[in-house]
């Protein structure tokens, strides 16, 4: 943990906490002293190892709790088990997300909804669960000048269109908005949202673009700083956001991308 502990006393819940980007926040909130929850759909010992490791940096308690964050049972589920165990919760980042990719006239029902079901639905089943919390806590200026932080983790690409993903630049593009929407009528409670967009981070998902030499030199043209970024580069980010030094700040989304939405197709004059 860090001398400065930003987080301490404060719980926080990260969906799909396991791999990738939400391991990164676990790590990130826990070094500034958070007790966090690692929320996993089937990957229980990634989760146990990222909660281990958490509270080995900490020395505070790191759990894990099973949840398909698409379904309103399993939320309601997941933060009561998480109320249970740690008496309250301050911080959510709401990481979970998939993609199912297809080209748009070949896409099936099923490959849009359950796209929608996850990174839309499950952002807002899970928003409104920590909402819920804490309005029924109220303020704890002890802890935080807010009465709650609220992270989602979005995209890039909730602004750049993507041919052959539709579902999913479509899903990010809808939690934009509602990030918007529900920080401006939260705000009077002092609940603060706001969202992360990265680009071309190094995770599983998109292993493909970035794990050989000529397909990470492809992908480096769409990005002016000229590397792919690392889930470090997200977590930290998360964990200041969700800390007093970031209290003037909600209904912003911070991207960190390399400059990817710089359209950097017209450096050369487009």
């Amino acid at each position: 943990m860090k001398k400065t502990a930003p987080l301490k006393g404060q719980v926080a819940l990260v969906t799909g906490g396991a791999t990738g980007i939400g391991r990164a926040c676990v790590l990130a909130l826990a070094r500034d002293g958070a007790e966090v929850i690692v929320n996993y759909l089937d990957q229980p010992e990634k989760a146990r190892r990222v909660a281990e490791e958490a509270a080995g940096e900490s020395g505070l308690r790191a759990l894990t709790i099973q949840a398909d964050i698409s379904h309103e049972d399993e939320v309601e589920r997941l933060f009561a088990e998480s109320m249970g165990s740690l008496g309250r919760l301050d911080i959510l980042v709401s990481n979970a997300g998939i993609q199912a990719d297809a080209s748009f006239a070949s896409m099936s029902l099923q490959q849009w909804q359950k796209v929608i079901d996850v990174n839309l639905t499950g952002a807002f089943l899970c928003a409104r669960s920590a909402v819920r919390e804490f309005l029924r806590r109220g303020p704890d200026p002890k802890v935080s000048r807010a009465t709650g932080k609220i992270v989602f983790i979005s995209s890039v690409h909730q602004d750049i269109p993507w041919a052959g993903h539709a579902n999913y630049a479509t899903s990010k593009g809808g939690l934009a908005l509602f990030m918007k929407s529900i920080a401006q009528e939260l705000a009077p409670e002092r609940i603060r949202v706001n969202a992360v967009a990265p680009g071309a981070i190094k995770t599983d998902i998109n292993r493909e673009a970035w794990e050989d030499d000529e397909a990470r030199r492809d992908l480096c043209r769409l990005i002016p700083y000229g590397r792919v970024g690392e889930t470090e580069d997200i977590g930290p980010a998360v964990a200041w956001l969700a800390s007093d030094k970031a209290d003037y700040i909600t209904g912003t989304t911070l991207f960190i991308d390399g400059g990817m939405m710089l359209y950097p197709g017209f450096r050369t004059g487009g």
